[in-house]
C-alpha cells in the first residue's frame, strides 16, 4: 500500500514539475516574444509609481497581453526598483522585456511633451511640441517668444509636468551675448552668468537640458563642444593657409558664418578671404562693420552708413589690414571646416545675386558687372514694393 502511495505521489511530482516547466516556457515565451500592440503609443510614468500601476496602465492600453506575467518578468529580471518617471514609447508589437526595459533604462523621456528654445540670430522662441506616437512626429502646440509675450497657458501646463522634455536649439551665427540674454529668458533654467564667454566659444548645436539646471552649466557645455570642433578643424586644415593659430581659423569661420545662409556656397566664401589674405588685401566684409557698431549686442535692424564704412573700429575689415581681434559670431562646424578647407579658387570679389547666394568674380571688371546686375534687381523689387 505504501508503495502504492509513494508510487502514485513520485508519478504526480514529475507531471507537476513539467506542467511547471511547461508553464514557465510559455511565460517566459509570453514575456519575450512580440507583443499585441499595433500601434504605436506613449506610456506615461509619474514619479512614485510601481510595476502594478504600469502594468495596468499597459494592459488597458493593450500592449501586454498579462499583467502578472510582465511584472513576474521584470522581477526575475531584477528591475522591479528600477522604474524611472517618464513618458517613454512603445513601438507597435514591442515585447514585454523590450518595455521593462525601455521603462527601466533611464535617461531623457522618448515621447510626450517637449519644449524646444529656439536661440536665432533675430530672436529667441519658445515651441512646445508633442511626440505623436502613431507618426512619431512632432505636433507643434503653441509658439511664443519668452520675455517679450504673455506666457501661454499651455506652457505654463507643461511646465508643472514632470516628464516634460526641454531642448535648447543653437542657431548658427549668434553672438555669445545673444546666447546669454536668450538663457536668462528660460524659466526652466537656474543660476546667473557672471560674465558673457568669449565671442566665437559657444557651438552652435542641440542641447537636452532638465529644469532647474544652471546657466553656466549649459554655457561651458556649449564651449567644451565649440572647443572639439575648432580642435577637429584646425588639425585637418589646408597646411597653405594664411592663419596662424585655432583662434585666427575661429575668427574667418565666424565671418563666413555671416556672410552666408547657403551651406553649398560656405567653402567658395572662405576662398574669397583666404584669396584676399594672400594678396594682402583688406577683406572688405559688412558683418565685420556690423559688429564693431553692436559688439554684438543685438541686431544693427538698418543698412550700413557711408561714414560707419569709413569708420575706424578693431573689426572695420574696410579699414583695417587682415582678420579682426576676435570673431564676430558663433560659428558652426560647416563654416569652421571651410575655414579649414576652403574650395581653390581665384575669386577674391563676391556679391549677392538675388536668390539668396551670391555671385562670385576673379575681376575688377567681372565683379563690378555682378554689381550693376544687384543693383537692378534691388530697384525692381522696390518698384514692386511700391506697387509699380
Amino acid at each position: 500500500m505504501w508503495r502504492s502511495i509513494a508510487s502514485n505521489a513520485l508519478t504526480f511530482l514529475i507531471v507537476a514539475l513539467f506542467v511547471l516547466g511547461g508553464l514557465i516556457l510559455w511565460g517566459r515565451g509570453q514575456y519575450e516574444g512580440q507583443g499585441p500592440l499595433t500601434d504605436a503609443i506613449c506610456v506615461q510614468v509619474d514619479r512614485g509609481s510601481n510595476f502594478r500601476r504600469v502594468s495596468r496602465d499597459l494592459e488597458e492600453q493593450g500592449a501586454v497581453s498579462n499583467g502578472s506575467i510582465f511584472r513576474i518578468g521584470a522581477d526575475y529580471a531584477g528591475k522591479t526598483d528600477e522604474l524611472k518617471a517618464g513618458s517613454f514609447l512603445v513601438e507597435p508589437g514591442a515585447s514585454m522585456e523590450e518595455i521593462v526595459d525601455a521603462v527601466t533604462r533611464g535617461g531623457a523621456s522618448t515621447c510626450g511633451t517637449e519644449v524646444v528654445y529656439r536661440i536665432g540670430v533675430n530672436r529667441l522662441s519658445a515651441q512646445v511640441r508633442e511626440l505623436d506616437p502613431a507618426t512619431n512626429r512632432f505636433v507643434e502646440r503653441v509658439e511664443f517668444q519668452p520675455g517679450e509675450e504673455e506666457v501661454p497657458t499651455i506652457y505654463a501646463e507643461v511646465r508643472e509636468a514632470q516628464d516634460t522634455r526641454y531642448r535648447v536649439a543653437l542657431a548658427e551665427g549668434v553672438t555669445s551675448w545673444q546666447v546669454v540674454d536668450a538663457l536668462r529668458n528660460m524659466d526652466v533654467l537656474d543660476g546667473e552668468v557672471s560674465e558673457i564667454p568669449p565671442e566665437g566659444a559657444l557651438a552652435p548645436d542641440s542641447y537636452e537640458v532638465r529644469s532647474g539646471d544652471s546657466r553656466s552649466d549649459i554655457l561651458a557645455q556649449m564651449a567644451e563642444q565649440q572647443e572639439l570642433w575648432v580642435s577637429a578643424a584646425w588639425e585637418a586644415r589646408d597646411e597653405e593657409l594664411p592663419l596662424e593659430s585655432p583662434e585666427e581659423l575661429l575668427t574667418l569661420a565666424s565671418i563666413i558664418e555671416k556672410e552666408t545662409g547657403v551651406a553649398e556656397e560656405r567653402r567658395q566664401v572662405a576662398s574669397v578671404f583666404v584669396n584676399r589674405l594672400n594678396r594682402g588685401m583688406r577683406l572688405q566684409t559688412d558683418p565685420t562693420v556690423i559688429y564693431g557698431i553692436t559688439k554684438g549686442q543685438g541686431v544693427l535692424g538698418r543698412g550700413l552708413r557711408r561714414s560707419e564704412l569709413r569708420a575706424t573700429t578693431p573689426w572695420n575689415t574696410y579699414v583695417i589690414q587682415g582678420l579682426p581681434p576676435t570673431p564676430i559670431a558663433n560659428p558652426g562646424r560647416e563654416s569652421l571646416m571651410a575655414a579649414a578647407q576652403p574650395d581653390a579658387t581665384n575669386y577674391v570679389f563676391f556679391v549677392a545675386d538675388g536668390t539668396g547666394g551670391h555671385a562670385f568674380a576673379e575681376t575688377l571688371d567681372e565683379h563690378n558687372r555682378n554689381v550693376a546686375r544687384w543693383r537692378e534687381i534691388e530697384a525692381e523689387r522696390a518698384n514692386q514694393s511700391d506697387g509699380g
